[in-house]
């Protein structure tokens, strides 16, 4: 599929591998100026390492195949100056845990201020007067004070506040926001949503959420990918793919969630694990676990294809303006 013109990043054929054994087996995924794109899946499904492969952060022993162009700008091989001047500036990323992204015996304004005067220049008062406006706009109180406050003083859901003003520190195109809310109650997950929603919307970045919480997905994002086993298996506006998921793993994930309005049902999760990167099964990586897989599924690997305006899939049942059903197992 060629780059659309108004495509900030383009993956296309993106391996990684870990010691001979492949994590990821050809991302194809692209995000647009200003666009809010959600990756989703079990852990152990490469949503991370999708990432931290195209920004260059993964360790010496993984190798990297395949195209990332910011546009038009090679990052896989690029030289480690490149890299520094994408990472932080062009794309920002944020990480789960901000407990250890942050460097305890720092003052917070001190990192933020790392990132201020390596992407922007800033320097002395200017520094601290930055700092500070970006404390206020990711909603930390009383923010000249806590520039002096180090991570441990703050709640799990303000150092979280102080990674997105990092991210935002060198005013960066795309904001890529690995599990930002995991760790954090319903009340402060709710309040950082809205921030990257408003932040996004007065700034005009683009937004990569990775989560396996369907409804933080369904709530901040316009597009989704669902990833399995190292590989994109749907991907469809975000509308659409919650109203109508045409991968039965997509299936399983929404049947696996309780129903907020309505009569109570059964949850019917999907049985199994993500199988690991050095035991795959043959063709199909997730027919072990599919309630609909046929002899075919073993020998197949599906590649994703159009199935519908705008929404693409990976299984060999999803055919053009249908909708796999499957009532039991058929195993040959």
């Amino acid at each position: 599929m060629a780059p659309q013109s108004d495509d900030l990043i383009t993956i296309r054929g993106l391996t990684v591998t870990f010691d001979g054994v492949r994590a990821l087996h050809g991302i194809d995924l692209s995000v647009a100026r200003g666009e809010a794109l959600g990756l989703v899946g079990e852990s152990g499904c490469g949503k991370s390492v999708t990432w931290l492969a195209a920004l260059g952060l993964l360790p010496g022993r993984a190798k990297v195949g395949g195209s990332v162009q910011l546009e038009g700008q090679e990052l896989v091989g690029a030289p480690p100056a490149v890299l520094d001047r994408v990472r932080g500036g062009r794309i920002a990323m944020i990480f789960q845990d901000p407990a250890s992204a942050l460097n305890p015996v720092l003052r917070l304004g001190r990192q933020v201020g790392e990132a201020l005067a390596l992407h922007r220049g800033l320097s002395g008062a200017a520094i601290r007067a930055e700092a500070k406006r970006l404390f206020d706009l990711v909603g930390i109180p009383d923010a000249a004070r806590r520039l002096d406050a180090y991570p441990h003083e703050l709640s799990g859901g303000q150092n979280q506040r102080v990674m997105i003003a990092m991210g935002l520190a060198g005013d960066p195109d795309l904001l890529v926001a690995d599990e930002p809310t995991t760790a954090l109650d319903a009340t402060i997950q709710a309040q950082i949503l809205d921030l990257l929603t408003r932040i996004r919307r007065e700034t005009g970045m683009a937004l990569v959420l990775i989560s396996h919480d369907l409804g933080v997905i369904a709530q901040t994002c316009e597009r989704v990918c669902v990833m399995y086993a190292g590989r994109i298996i749907e991907t469809a506006p975000a509308d659409l793919l919650f109203a109508q998921p045409l991968h039965p793993y997509a299936q399983g994930l929404l049947a696996a969630l309780p129903p907020l309005e309505g009569v109570r049902r059964r949850l019917s999760p999907i049985e199994g694990t993500v199988p690991d990167p050095w035991d795959m099964p043959p063709g199909c990586a997730f027919a072990p676990r599919c309630p609909g897989a046929v002899a075919a599924c073993d020998r197949t690997v599906p590649h994703l294809v159009e199935a519908r305006p705008q929404r693409r899939a990976a299984c060999i049942a999803v055919r053009p303006e249908e909708r796999p059903a499957f009532p039991e197992r058929a195993r040959a």
